[in-house]
């Protein structure tokens, strides 16, 4: 009755409801093929209805062909043109929406079907995506537009379409991907005033329905896309060995070592991927030796429990393999790769220790004659001695040697034990060491258990450096790789005191991922300690963190507290709070958490950050080592 009732009521010969209501098929197409052609020259406030219900057709069945063979993409183009040139048209009613949906539906019919690319190409819709992606409108544009770009670039055959503005599109998605994160918080989750906030930016981020926490929370999400969309697009030209000189300026490189998808945008390996991409051409290589920023980056991430650890470590690799890039690295890296050497499995790739072994010994004598630093001589004699004359003489032991080399160890380490407990670190330290150069390869649970134990004893002894290669060591020795609870919390302590906050959250996170599997009641309690961690780090590693600091630096603040009667520190306690609570819960699902958390994620989320900052990490391990140093 409904439609019956609208038929008659409806005056417009080309609307596009009934047209699609229509039960012919041959009526329905004709009927939507000419609402495609008329759309654009047309004035009705419709027009956003009807681009809003493309949208979700597009998202839900992108691979539908019917649209796009009806003229969908020469209208959506021509949609995107109108609002670009016509200002007035634009800013009337709700128009301002139109050039955002029709640039998403593009983006959603060439995700998956190339055949809808070459269409989508031939409509023309690359001159209007570059409008927008030049920023004709704003931020929310320029997200679906480098998406759309995106897509239409990973394709062979629209590549070169794309390419027609190589040297433009590069530079505008390498400029973006460095300053969209600043953008999106000094116009929109940074400002304090809601009435100053873009109405339709609001209403687009959630549907209308949200409040400001919800549209910051949102904002914070699409920032990250728009940064991670750049990168794809990049990627799609490095993986061609395009444009190299401009991806790879050192000013760039310098920025992708802080672009991480994080928590927020788990999925995508942002900087680390296209880092892996220039690794993968002998340009790349020259470019990313040269950056000792990228080189520490990398290394960090080769020895943390990130979601792209392995592509640190192939990026190593990569640079280790090619000699004009070795000798500039294997002083710095080496140093870092020698604590994976016992590394078996990660995802599905497996003996990655071997393949780091043959790498770093290859010539090795050479390697030792060329650097003079004393670390990397001795680190170098110690994987010899590891991996090659070890195993030699291991070899050779009998059962009964093997046994009794096993009592000792028991013995060596229960003295290191009772050091320990008395607190006399240094003695159980070199009794730890004793105990793992008389410890067989094979007993891989027992040496877990003795670098681990040392790295405890670093911990105390304030030697950070020492600790993360113990505790990385015991992960490396421990199945799964990086499941060892206690060398995951003893790291990322380590980091902490380092300042590496990316790794020492990463580390904390797959902590209380351990504490939570192992639990046995349905209500697991997070170790207070973790859970002020967690607090402090998701504090450093806010993806709003360094244009938050931006402004404080340049004293806008000093601007709004005396505006607004200067309760700047208590809203950003309130907004902080809630960010914690929501990063939490993403967390927990991103990182494979199970049911049943929620209590203590609300334990969590209610810590106050300002306590959290004032965290101190040795009085931490203090208390914990009474608790758990000894196995």
């Amino acid at each position: 009755m409904d439609s019956l009732k609208k038929k008659k009521t409806c005056t417009n010969p080309s609307c596009f409801f009934c047209s699609l209501e229509e039960k012919d098929s041959s009526l329905r197409r004709v009927g939507m093929e000419k609402c495609f052609k008329e759309m654009p020259l047309t004035d009705n406030k419709q027009h956003v209805l009807v681009l809003s219900g493309l949208w979700h057709m597009a998202m839900t069945q992108p691979d539908d062909p019917e649209f796009p063979s009806l003229g969908i993409f020469e209208c959506m183009a021509n949609l995107i043109y109108r609002g670009i040139n016509d200002r007035n048209w634009l800013l009337r009613g709700q128009n301002i929406y139109i050039p955002y949906y029709a640039a998403h539906v593009i983006g959603s019919y060439t995700m998956n079907k190339v055949e809808f690319a070459e269409m989508a190409v031939q409509s023309g819709v690359i001159p209007p995506l570059m409008e927008l992606l030049r920023g004709k409108i704003s931020w929310v544009e320029q997200r679906v537009a480098v998406r759309a770009l995106g897509h239409l670039a990973s394709y062979e055959k629209t590549f070169e379409a794309v390419a027609v503005y190589e040297e433009e599109v590069v530079g505008l998605a390498m400029t973006l991907a460095s300053t969209c994160l600043d953008v999106v918080y000094f116009n929109f989750v940074g400002v304090k005033n809601m009435n100053e906030k873009l109405k339709y930016h609001c209403d687009l981020l959630t549907r209308g329905i949200g409040d400001s926490e919800m549209e910051d929370r949102k904002a914070e999400e699409w920032a990250s896309q728009l940064q991670c969309w750049c990168l794809y697009l990049l990627n799609c030209f490095a993986c061609k060995q395009k444009c190299l000189n401009l991806i790879c300026r050192q000013d760039f490189l310098t920025n992708l070592c802080d672009m991480w998808g994080g928590l927020v945008n788990h999925a995508s390996p942002a900087g680390a991927g296209l880092i892996r991409i220039l690794c993968y051409s002998k340009y790349g290589r020259k470019s990313i030796a040269e950056s000792k920023q990228i080189i520490d980056t990398l290394c960090n991430l080769s020895r943390s429990s990130d979601d792209w650890q392995y592509m640190g470590i192939d990026c190593l690799l990569l640079l280790l393999k090619d000699h004009s890039t070795r000798y500039k690295v294997f002083e710095v890296i080496s140093l870092f790769l020698m604590d994976l050497v016992e590394l078996g499995s990660l995802g599905d790739r497996s003996n990655i220790g071997e393949a780091i072994t043959k790498l770093l010994l290859l010539d090795h004598k050479k390697c030792k004659l060329l650097f003079k630093n004393h670390k990397v001589e001795k680190a170098l004699q110690d994987l010899w001695n590891l991996k090659v004359e070890r195993r030699r003489k291991e070899k050779l032991m009998c059962e009964e040697k093997v046994e009794e080399r096993r009592v000792i160890i028991g013995l060596i380490k229960q003295q290191a034990n009772h050091m320990f407990w008395l607190g006399e670190i240094e003695e159980a330290l070199e009794k730890y060491s004793e105990a793992l150069d008389l410890c067989p390869l094979k007993f891989r649970k027992e040496r877990m258990v003795l670098h681990s134990n040392r790295a405890q004893c670093h911990l105390l002894l304030r030697d950070a450096d020492s600790a993360i290669s113990d505790s990385t060591r015991a992960l490396c020795l421990s199945t799964p790789a990086n499941s060892h609870s206690k060398s995951l919390w003893r790291r990322s302590q380590a980091y902490d005191m380092k300042g590496l906050a990316k790794e020492s959250l990463m580390d904390c996170i797959m902590f209380i991922n351990g504490c939570v599997k192992s639990g046995n009641t349905k209500r697991v309690k997070i170790p207070y300690y973790a859970a002020r961690m967690i607090s402090k780090q998701m504090d450093a590693t806010w993806l709003f963190a360094n244009a938050q600091s931006k402004t404080r630096i340049s004293g806008q603040v000093g601007k709004e507290q005396e505006s607004d009667g200067g309760d700047y520190i208590s809203v950003t306690n309130i907004n902080g709070e809630q960010q914690h609570g929501e990063m939490m819960r993403m967390m927990m699902e991103n990182k494979d958490f199970v049911s049943g958390r929620l209590a203590a994620t609300t334990k969590v989320a209610a810590i106050d950050p300002l306590i959290a900052a004032t965290f101190e990490v040795a009085a931490v391990a203090l208390i914990i080592a009474a608790m758990d140093c000894c196995h």
